[in-house]
């Protein structure tokens, strides 16, 4: 068995504060534990290099990320074109371990057949071209809705393109495994969960006397979920509603000032957004993306009481008969009144501890992995 393995991130995987991160810095976690010998390799653009990360790996090597005209390209999308670095080449062709591609990000050397005679395993942390059409929709500003729409055009052809290249793609949900295959003809596509910090549910049983929406507020689409919540569904109703996350808009503290019983919470720091987490009634999880998986929802199973969330949240994660899902606003209103008020059980907890245990164990998904990266799964 082979127990070295490259692993190239689209960002520095440390410190885990944001979703797209958790998959990567506890998946290098869980391989060091498993006795791997991890080479990172790093496109740093603002985190900053980590020496925590020396602790799992036997060699961390940093990137510039290029940024502005530097990196654009006619043919590639920017998210690619822009983690194109000649040093990584060099530094990957010193043997001839695996690699492990984070995101379609990191992927130009893929497409430029620059990682011949290698096994190569691409890592989908979500159908890019799918999302990036989304945030296109929502965003406000004619030039960042220019180069959503450019984005979404270049990688609607590179996505199939490049994945067919790798000698697996791993999604982080069955429904993106789904469009892999049928979509863009990808027939090696397989579902891996993403790699969590929750080893146990700890939701508490019992009431709380509020209902929380929680994330990165300065991300587009968070933004247009908090908007929602307070516009279209708390507006009506007389039930409290605590937005918190990094960095809310102008446009989010607006809204909520409208309203005594709407509070919003900036940067709150992890310890505070745990008991905000737990002591929740409900945690009110709407997604206009159906895409990938979202991390607070898994962070909000694991840790709080009642997840009321609409379809997109939830299709393809396997997750619905855990959640109170809402095909639309009258029938999350309606889930939020009667939810509000009746007691999280233990009987609740102990349908959540099984299934997240059978989807979600850390241990079981990287002997799994190392056993697809070594060959030994079809």
């Amino acid at each position: 068995m082979n127990r070295h393995l490259h692993i190239v991130c689209l960002d520095v995987p440390y410190p885990p504060d944001y979703g797209g991160v958790y998959d990567l810095f506890y998946k290098i976690k869980c391989l060091k534990e498993e006795g791997i010998f991890i080479h990172l390799h790093c496109f740093e653009y603002g985190r900053g290099e980590q020496t925590i990360l020396n602790q799992y790996c036997e060699s961390v090597h940093y990137y510039k990320r290029k940024k502005g005209i530097a990196a654009f390209s006619l043919e590639l999308p920017y998210i690619v074109s822009s983690r194109n670095d000649k040093a990584l080449k060099q530094n990957l062709e010193k043997d001839n371990y695996p690699v492990l591609l984070e995101g379609i990000h990191c992927t130009y050397l893929l497409y430029r057949n620059g990682l011949q005679n290698r096994k190569v395993i691409l890592r989908a942390h979500n159908i890019e071209f799918e999302y990036y059409r989304q945030l296109a929709q929502k965003e406000r500003s004619f030039f960042k809705q220019a180069y959503y729409v450019n984005e979404t055009r270049l990688l609607r052809e590179y996505e199939p393109k490049v994945a067919k290249k790798a000698d697996l793609t791993l999604t982080v949900s069955a429904n993106d495994a789904k469009i892999y295959k049928t979509l863009f003809g990808v027939t090696n596509a397989q579902y891996l969960p993403v790699f969590i910090p929750w080893n146990e549910v700890t939701a508490a049983a019992g009431t709380g006397a509020y209902c929380l929406y929680h994330g990165n507020l300065s991300v587009n689409e968070n933004q247009a979920a908090a908007l929602w919540l307070i516009e279209k569904v708390f507006s009506s109703l007389n039930i409290p509603l605590i937005i918190a996350g990094k960095n809310p808009s102008s446009s989010i503290i607006a809204a909520a000032d409208k309203y005594d019983h709407i509070t919003i919470i900036a940067n709150p720091p992890a310890s505070q957004m745990e008991e905000l987490i737990k002591n929740a009634q409900a945690n009110v999880l709407p997604s206009f993306s159906n895409t990938g998986i979202k991390l607070k929802l898994l962070h909000a199973l694991f840790c709080g009481r009642h997840c009321i969330v609409n379809n997109m949240m939830v299709a393809g994660t396997g997750l619905e008969d855990i959640c109170l899902v809402a095909e639309n606003e009258n029938e999350l209103i309606g889930n939020i009144k009667t939810f509000f008020t009746q007691p999280f059980t233990n009987e609740d907890i102990s349908k959540r501890t099984y299934l997240l245990q059978q989807l979600y164990n850390n241990r079981q998904n990287v002997k799994h992995l190392m056993n697809m990266v070594n060959g030994r799964v079809q």
